[in-house]
């Protein structure tokens, strides 16, 4: 007898899940702390203030979508990672009327500490079954494995890897210039470069996480840099979709990490991730959102993601930016009284 036996690639049978895709995210707030104590009247002063922003953001959507019908949602994050919130039926509640009586409506709200912590289990509405991340899983850590790091020309690998130090730059650092062993030279100072610059350098070194004795607490550039993957449809785990969101409960618990990262709060609310994000935020923002498009320029997204999404584009007849970075958008304008740029 002749035993036949026939040999596959395992990654050949591999599936990336796809998930719905609006033409455009926009996010209306990123709250933290101290603004989350603050009452009804301060988040209806800011709604307003980024009223007519949003507006604008859609009337810019609609002409680039063919037939002028964009599929527009919005979202707010709220930090209960660096600080915990009031409760999450008061905050939500007072989140909505405001958005309401400013003329926006919230379609999802997003937990911060969902891009860092291991997703635990949540059962869903029977009713309405959705997606989620499996038990475990961290985004932040899932985003840290497909950090590629930038070398600069000439580099020697001195520099520990980010892995070890937890800090990402987009060049070469000064080197540092004190003196060493017994008649040798001190070290002459250089300036730092950055690897892709334009006439002058724009060097940047960024934290993305710090290891102490309680673990491991991550930057805000790194879970923005998460925060942005996710609005884009990006991030899988092993090909799984990963943070679908959830109805609101009936229920609201009064402990925010019991609750799914992702929660839905208008019924008729279009898809969350999206081909495009557009954040409307203050310029006290621009520091830590410079350092996202950095972060991201060294993220190896998965091929298969990337194709994935690419080409329902240009199903639809949508112009897409190749670079990640490029499909990322801002509005930095006034959004009311200044308040602490928050923890990080």
């Amino acid at each position: 007898m002749r035993a036949d036996a026939e040999f596959f690639e395992t990654t050949a049978d591999a599936r990336v899940e796809s998930v719905p895709l609006a033409h455009l995210s926009v996010e209306l707030g990123h709250f933290y702390s101290p603004d989350l104590r603050q009452d009804e009247e301060f988040f209806i002063d800011h709604f307003r203030r980024i009223g007519i922003w949003y507006s604008a953001a859609r009337s810019a959507c609609e002409a680039m979508v063919p037939r002028g019908n964009p599929r527009i949602s919005t979202c707010v994050l709220i930090d209960d990672y660096f600080g915990q919130p009031a409760s999450p039926s008061a905050l939500i509640r007072k989140l909505r009327d405001a958005a309401g009586k400013a003329g926006l409506e919230i379609d999802y709200l997003v937990r911060e500490s969902g891009c860092a912590h291991t997703v635990a289990k949540v059962d869903p509405d029977p009713a309405e079954p959705v997606e989620t991340a499996p038990p475990g899983l961290s985004l932040a850590h899932l985003v840290e494995a497909r950090l590629v790091e930038d070398p600069p020309p000439n580099s020697t690998g001195a520099r520990p890897p980010v892995g070890q130090t937890g800090w990402l730059c987009n060049g070469q650092r000064s080197p540092a210039t004190e003196t060493h062993e017994a008649m040798k030279r001190p070290t002459v100072w250089r300036p730092p470069a950055e690897n892709a610059a334009v006439n002058h350098s724009i060097f940047e070194d960024i934290e993305l996480w710090r290891d102490g004795p309680d673990g491991r607490l991550w930057s805000c550039a790194m879970l923005a840099a998460v925060w942005q993957l996710l609005r884009l449809g990006l991030l899988r785990d092993n090909g799984r979709r990963v943070a679908a969101p959830h109805p609101l409960p009936g229920d609201l618990p009064d402990n925010w990490r019991a609750l799914p990262m992702v929660l839905q709060l208008n019924e008729r609310a279009l898809p969350f991730n999206a081909y495009r994000a557009m954040t409307i935020c203050a310029p006290l923002f621009l520091p830590v959102e410079n350092a996202v498009r950095t972060i991201l320029q060294q993220v190896a997204v998965d091929p298969a993601v990337l194709a994935q999404v690419g080409g329902r584009a240009r199903d639809e007849g949508v112009a897409l930016p190749l670079e990640v970075v490029d499909r990322m958008e801002y509005l930095f304008v006034d959004t009311g009284p200044v308040r602490g740029a928050g923890p990080g």
